[in-house]
């Protein structure tokens, strides 16, 4: 198996985001929602701006939707212990694919899907077991009218719940607007797959040219103007309990004139935080960095790591200690400063790798 709660948010704040996080090319980042039906035409509708980023949680199966118009919905195996996911892409010719995994199993385990007393069986494919592709309709189908489901591999069987995948699934096809269309997931009609809306287009992100990083380097001492700010002041008191982590500074230059400090905030079992501070080339005008996430901004990035080959600031907030949930976050340094470039969020812990969490924020890079 491979390694690796958005509140609803207004139009208003996403166009807010679009407008920092930089415009598709063509056109301005309006937030616009794709329409839930789009007018029959003999080409797909046009890609909305961006989408909104929306979770929701229908009794035992939660759905996300990200700006790319993509949905993945997730139904938890019995005691967390297991997990059914179905992801969905935005747009005419998106195919929904099933992905299953049972918890603390290695990639070699495959479990078998029963619906009712229907079975479907799955194959190890990009390191996670998958429905083949002409039994995943199908299976959706068994879903939606079933009433049980269960993964089971040599060892045993693990029940997973089908209470409220139905509702889930009708509410991907409202947000993507597939109802009453031949490529609908639950209320499939006649109506051909050209009146379902291409995907949002994505906010583009350039980064600014990468600097030398002559000079930089992890423990410098703070400058004094840094350390005199009333909130670096409380991260001191926060983390003097660890002289070693207090002295773990990070410093990297972004430009000529313009200098990142990290500053350790706090530490726990298995998350680190840290206080972004930029300054210029001589350490003064301190200002702290506010980074844009697709919910509140966030100053304490947690476990955090930036490179200055591709202007990326990485933060990965674990639920718990494994990483099986949590928040990913990856802003690009930019003329502009930081904008968010990807986030990803996983609010249950049931064993699902980050690479397959719901991507709630996505953009192209370019440069």
């Amino acid at each position: 198996m491979r390694r690796t709660l958005l509140a609803s948010l207004g139009v208003s704040l996403i166009a807010l985001l679009g407008a920092c996080q930089g415009e598709p090319e063509g056109q301005t980042a309006t937030g616009a929602e794709a329409p839930a039906d789009g007018a029959a035409t003999p080409s797909p509708a046009p890609a909305a701006a961006t989408a909104r980023p929306e979770t929701k949680t229908f009794r035992d199966w939660t759905v996300t939707c990200g700006n790319n118009g993509d949905c993945t919905a997730f139904g938890a195996g019995a005691d967390a212990n297991g997990w059914l996911r179905i992801f969905m892409p935005a747009g005419p010719d998106g195919q929904p694919v099933i992905d299953m995994g049972i918890w603390m199993s290695d990639g070699s385990v495959v479990p078998t899907l029963t619906i009712d007393s229907q079975r479907f069986a799955a194959r190890l494919q990009d390191g996670v077991a998958r429905l083949r592709a002409d039994r995943t309709r199908a299976a959706i189908d068994a879903l939606a009218m079933g009433r049980s489901a269960s993964l089971s591999t040599a060892d045993g069987s693990l029940d997973v719940s089908v209470s409220g995948v139905s509702a889930a699934l009708l509410w991907i096809d409202e947000r993507q607007g597939r109802l009453d269309t031949v490529t609908a997931l639950i209320r499939k009609g006649d109506a051909p797959a050209s009146r379902v809306p291409a995907a949002p287009a994505l906010p583009v992100v350039t980064p600014a040219p990468a600097v030398a990083q002559t000079g930089m380097k992890e423990g410098t001492a703070l400058p004094d103007a840094v350390e005199a700010m009333g909130k670096v002041r409380e991260c001191r008191g926060e983390t003097d309990f660890s002289p070693d982590f207090q002295s773990s500074t990070q410093q990297y230059r972004l430009d000529a004139d313009t200098v990142l400090w990290g500053v350790p905030c706090f530490m726990g079992a298995y998350n680190t935080g840290y206080l972004y501070v930029l300054t210029d080339s001589a350490g003064a005008s301190p200002r702290i960095v506010s980074l844009p996430t697709t919910g509140e901004a966030m100053e304490t990035p947690i476990n955090p790591d930036y490179d200055p080959a591709t202007r990326r600031l990485s933060a990965f907030g674990k639920g718990r200690g494994i990483g099986d949930c949590g928040t990913v976050h990856e802003w690009v340094w930019t003329a502009r400063g930081f904008v968010l470039a990807r986030e990803s969020e996983m609010e249950r812990c049931f064993g699902v790798t980050p690479d397959l969490w719901p991507l709630t924020w996505d953009s192209r890079t370019t440069g």
